[in-house]
């Protein structure tokens, strides 16, 4: 499932520290265009705001990070905001490829940097 992240026993690596911050901020832009687009397209909730919200709990990142983590979200919802107004077959298959990419990148974040 998208965002499940695992950590190693001694605890979470800061992002800051982590050689996975690029892909932890790409994570969070797409968190940030599927809560839009989610939304959007008729399924009203908070389910993808959670998700970073609870990666950033996880996480445990320095204030600068946490920030970077915000802005990257809150681009990603921006980015879609500005281009769609109504549910298109673009906006749907853009969700399709995001939740592709999110679920990807989270294995790879998982296979390469979890215990």
């Amino acid at each position: 499932m998208l965002l499940t992240l695992a950590f190693n026993a001694t605890g979470p690596a800061h992002a800051e520290d982590a050689p996975y911050e690029g892909k932890m901020l790409r994570l969070a832009e797409i968190l940030g265009s599927l809560h839009y687009l989610h939304n959007l397209c008729g399924e009203t909730g908070n389910e993808w705001r959670t998700r970073m919200d609870a990666i950033i709990a996880a996480e445990k990142p320095g204030e600068e990070e946490r920030q970077r983590l915000v802005s990257s979200f809150n681009h990603g919802y921006r980015v879609f905001s500005e281009n769609y107004a109504r549910c298109t077959p673009s906006a749907q298959k853009a969700i399709e490829r995001y939740m592709q990419e999110g679920t990807a990148l989270t294995g790879e974040i998982i296979t390469r940097y979890g215990n």
